[in-house]
């Protein structure tokens, strides 16, 4: 056997052999799972107790901070062990150590020029001390589950994770990760294009897609690469609040759903704390010792990605030579053959990524490409939610939050004496323009393209208690940026925060089931907006005449994504065949992507298929119309071709990624849907991958009024019986209760565990 083909099939047999637990999982219980958590000799300054419900969701109870943190970090151990150590390995630039050539080439080299942990030391030396010792707790408590546990979680051996102690800086490079400048992808494809004929048209049409007019509020009244790594950065969710005069209660009430990757373990876990300074119930980041969202007695918070522009992309070619740092190191590969890279940082601005596949075939002959980017910088986001978390006022919330930059948040917020808000939560550069430079790449020779000052969030707009009275958010344009301090570019178009808008806005008083209801809405704007135009345009074409049974069901369709919608694959594969030719191309595939993109098309695409001769218009219309009634007929419902793939994030290795599919169920939702479920131009069955993937909702009148779900469950460990437990309910729209009041904890989290020294 050639060499190169006896190591392939080493690497085959090594994953097979090196892990039987997670390739072919032993059920275990959730009895089984608690009985491996360590109780006793802990290095505790009093008796923790640590309650448990049915779902292995904890609520810790502590009578120092310094206790809770350390339980904390025993408890994420605990549930997420396989998850964290993969993603320390990740932060580090060392993916392929753990799947080797599966890693696709250069991804190591551009995590390593990015460097998350950049600023990282410096962000926890500047800590108050305070934070400091509460962050080291926590990772205290990391170390010790995982000195400690007997049995590691089966990543541990599949991948090859070795025990290596945590440590302060991964814990605040974690939050780097999160806060990746999503606008990269889209300013680099632009960047692609900046020579073509029709750059400008292309130029416009980006900015116009996520333009209005609909914005969250009016600030004039208030003062990855690839799938693995932009699965927990790609932006969705919905947030929204509703003041007292317009709910049921009398009081106000919030909702919350964040979009992000489907995977398993879920990228959230749910949790419950109490000591001195702390009291709380929501979801936490694994890796991170602060409710990222959820309820406390006084206040309720939620938020969306807020799409901020916290880059600059400059060209470096001219800069000089002194400034520029080179670093070199080895890219170990698992069970294959290392490299030696090189990566590059130019002081006073960023690392170079012109060397890294993320700009392949974006740069201009010469050109040397840096970014300067706000997660480079010194900032607090760990000091910041601890301290926001123990506020009772919106004043007080965002003020706490004035060393928050990354991610980027519209923070929705209510509170027990009645207040709604919408909170800027991060830092914003101040800019020699409002518009992004034609040329993207700004001269890093010229001292005026630099950032002059940089706003923190008490600088920056927010709305209190509008008079609408609610407040929402959807990825959209939050408001009208200022002058030379331009919020961001390439927003989500404005169908979800229409959506959400109209719902809120058709009745009085409002309840928490219709909160509930909204967070599974599958009605999309847009489409509903198209059916009149395409029925027109079928009609011209005298389309009906080909397939009477099909057109009747294609504009049937109301443009809601319900799981038994008859009309929703009609109207996805007749898209999937016309838009092709009203764009020109064979395939959807080739659809340039500033036209295919969900959030322009679906403003445009009548508009395009009309600016169409109207003898071609008409025989593309045809050809569509009998190509989707075949490729449409197999499939009854929506639910029928629309999938929710639950799989751990292994189910990508190829060849035995197979066997960490876990279900593989009907969905209802959309690209843009309120309950998103995204997914491209599809003639065929298919599963989503990104959407809707965890949901909260509480009522400020009821302290125990705190409901919370995730896709998946609670514990990462493969096979146990809190892996996938929630599944059923989230896909039944039921809700876990978090309660606030003692009593209602005590009968609800009924399984106890005293945590002594």
């Amino acid at each position: 056997m050639p060499p190169i083909l006896s190591r392939a099939f080493a690497i085959f047999v090594a994953l097979v052999t090196s892990s039987c637990a997670a390739l072919f999982p032993r059920p275990v219980t959730t009895e089984e799972r608690l009985a491996v958590f360590p109780t006793k000799g802990l290095p505790l300054d009093q008796p923790v107790t640590i309650r448990w419900n049915a779902y292995q969701v904890p609520y810790v109870e502590a009578k120092t901070d310094h206790d809770l943190a350390f339980s904390l970090g025993l408890v994420h151990a605990h549930l997420r062990l396989g998850q964290l150590g993969a993603i320390r390995y990740l932060l580090a630039g060392r993916a392929s150590e753990l799947a080797g050539p599966f890693v696709v080439p250069d991804f190591d080299k551009a995590i390593r020029a990015l460097d998350f942990r950049h600023s990282a030391a410096a962000m926890v030396k500047a800590m108050p001390e305070r934070s400091r010792a509460y962050l080291q707790a926590f990772v205290d408590g990391l170390n010790y589950y995982q000195r400690q546990a007997k049995d590691l979680p089966p990543e541990y051996g599949l991948l090859g994770i070795r025990r290596q102690d945590f440590t302060v800086e991964d814990i605040a490079a974690i939050s780097r990760v999160a806060g990746i400048d999503i606008n990269w992808f889209t300013t680099i494809a632009l960047m692609r294009q900046r020579d073509l004929p029709e750059y400008e048209a292309i130029r416009a049409r980006m900015f116009a897609a996520g333009d209005g007019p609909t914005v969250s509020f009016d600030a004039t009244r208030t003062s990855l690469f690839f799938d693995l790594l932009g699965s927990t950065i790609r932006s969705g969710s919905n947030s929204f609040a509703v003041g007292a005069e317009k709910s049921a209660s009398g009081a106000p009430m919030i909702a919350s759903d964040p979009h992000l990757g489907v995977m398993l373990p879920n990228l959230w876990v749910m949790a419950g704390m109490h000591s001195p300074s702390y009291q709380g119930v929501g979801m936490m980041i694994p890796g991170t010792p602060f409710l990222a969202f959820g309820r406390t007695p006084a206040i309720a918070w939620g938020g969306t990605n807020m799409r901020a522009s916290h880059t600059d992309f400059y060209d470096v070619s001219k800069v000089d030579k002194a400034r520029i740092a080179e670093t070199k190191s080895r890219i170990g590969k698992r069970l294959w053959f290392g490299e030696d890279t090189t990566t590059r940082w130019v002081d006073g601005i960023g690392p170079i990524m012109s060397d890294t596949l993320v700009m392949q075939d974006a740069t201009r002959p010469g050109e040397v490409i840096a970014l300067r980017w706000m997660g480079h910088e010194v900032t607090d986001e760990i000091t910041a939610i601890l301290d926001a978390s123990r506020t009772d006022t919106p004043q007080a919330f965002r003020a706490a939050l004035k060393t928050f930059a990354l991610p980027a948040q519209n923070f929705i917020y209510a509170d027990t004496s009645g207040n709604i808000a919408q909170v800027t939560a991060t830092m914003l550069p101040r800019r020699p323009y409002d518009e992004l430079p034609r040329n993207v790449a700004l001269d890093a020779t010229d001292p005026a393209n630099m950032w002059s000052d940089i706003l923190d969030p008490t600088e920056l707009p927010w709305t209190l208690n509008p008079p609408e009275g609610f407040v929402a958010s959807a990825n959209n344009k939050p408001y009208e940026a200022q002058p030379g301090v331009p919020v961001g570019f390439f927003f989500a178009a404005d169908e979800r925060i229409r959506r959400i808008r109209q719902m809120l806005g058709a009745k009085d008083q409002i309840t928490l089931d219709d909160l509930k209801a909204m967070q599974r809405d599958t009605v999309s704007l847009f489409v509903r907006e198209m059916i009149p135009g395409l029925a027109k345009a079928i009609a011209e074409a005298g389309a009906r005449a080909d397939d009477p049974a099909f057109v009747d069901r294609l504009l049937a369709f109301d443009g809601d994504y319900r799981i038994d919608s008859v009309s929703a694959p009609a109207f996805e594969t007749f898209l999937f065949h016309l838009a092709p030719r009203v764009y020109g191309v064979a395939t959807p595939g080739e659809i340039p992507s500033y036209l295919g993109n969900w959030d322009g098309m679906g403003k445009w695409f009548i508009a395009d298929l009309n600016a169409m001769p109207p003898e071609r218009r008409n025989a593309a219309i045809r050809e569509a119309v009998k190509l989707a009634a075949a490729d449409a007929a197999p499939f009854r419902t929506w639910g029928d071709m629309h999938r929710l793939q639950v799989a751990h994030m292994l189910g990508a290795i190829p060849v035995l990624g197979d066997r960490f599919v876990y279900a593989d169920l009907p969905t209802a939702g959309s690209r843009q849907t309120m309950f998103k479920t995204a997914h491209g131009f599809e003639n065929t069955l298919h599963a989503t991958r990104y959407g809707s993937q965890s949901r909260h909702v509480s009522d400020m009148s009821d302290l125990d009024s705190n409901w919370f779900v995730l896709l998946g469950g609670n514990d990462g460990w493969i096979g146990s019986a809190n892996f996938v437990d929630q599944v059923d309910l989230w896909q039944r729209g039921d809700y876990i209760r978090m309660p606030l009041r003692p009593e209602t904890i005590a009968k609800e989290f009924p399984i106890v565990m005293e945590l002594t020294n």
